[in-house]
């Protein structure tokens, strides 16, 4: 399952046509200040169409939406939470922004594992008739129970052959070891043969970490989805426990304690959502 990454838009090609796909690769977090931390860890996720989650659901023996498998998608584990359609959430979306509804969304998340699941990041990509990217919909959660919606239009000025660049004000508490005085830059690789999601998260002294997923295209298929298993073992357990032990050695380096504020900024007034753009990280 291996293959070279794609590091220009041109090389990448258009988003997969198909319902369903599994994109293996890798997550790293690289602290730079006050304490050097880095970590990287094999990881998986699937990138759906919601227009087409009945087909995705036909893809493998081991992949079910809303109901249990090996690997599974549940509607409410995101946006609103409540199993409501997705696709007419990212149309609401968009169109509080001047968006018209897009003529196609992917949805890029870990699955669950055995009816367990966490996602830090979940990322929609939404296209118009011409598959053009007309926005990115940044879906992101903190260990405490907090979920936030950002919708970042693509302007003009922010697509190149190299990537999406977009930034965003940190706007929401994820991790005890990193202040709210924070600003992020996204680069992203939407997806293709590869996808990249990378985040670099600045303060006002310079760049303090950076978060990147990378990973290569594979039809959900009952082999992909085998041997990914075999590859990265109990995925969604494995990324719950990878922020504490990381958040464990962060302490043990001494790297200062920033507690939760009382109540956090950016509520966009859905249920239970809180704000920020930054995956979970504790590094």
């Amino acid at each position: 399952m291996k293959a070279r990454p794609s590091n220009c838009m041109h090389d990448n090609g258009p988003p997969p046509d198909l319902a369903a796909s599994l994109f293996m690769g890798s997550v790293m977090h690289h602290r730079m200040k006050p304490r050097e931390h880095r970590f990287s860890y094999k990881v998986f996720s699937v990138l759906l169409d919601l227009d087409r989650l009945e087909e995705a659901a036909q893809s493998s023996l081991f992949f079910s939406v809303n109901r249990f498998n090996l690997l599974s998608f549940h509607q409410k584990d995101h946006g609103p939470r409540d199993g409501s359609d997705l696709r007419l959430h990212v149309d609401r979306l968009l169109a509080k922004e001047g968006l018209e509804a897009p003529a196609r969304v992917l949805l890029l998340a870990y699955p669950r594992m055995l009816g367990y699941g966490f996602n830090p990041l979940s990322v929609y990509y939404a296209y118009d008739r011409s598959n053009q990217l007309i926005a990115l919909v940044y879906e992101v959660r903190n260990t405490f129970g907090g979920i936030h919606t950002y919708v970042a239009p693509v302007k003009a000025g922010q697509c190149s052959d190299a990537g999406i660049r977009q930034d965003q004000k940190k706007l929401f508490y994820v991790s005890p070891f990193v202040s709210m005085e924070q600003h992020y830059y996204f680069r992203m690789m939407p997806p293709g043969k590869t996808v990249r999601v990378r985040i670099l998260e600045k303060d006002c002294e310079g760049p303090l970490l950076s978060a990147t997923f990378s990973g290569t295209q594979h039809p959900l298929s009952n082999g992909s989805i085998l041997q990914a298993c075999l590859q990265v073992p109990l995925l969604t357990f494995k990324v719950i426990s990878a922020i504490h032990w990381e958040a464990f050695k962060i302490w043990r380096k001494r790297v200062p304690f920033h507690a939760r504020p009382a109540e956090d900024a950016g509520n966009d007034g859905l249920p239970g959502q809180t704000g920020s753009v930054l995956p979970v990280s504790n590094n």
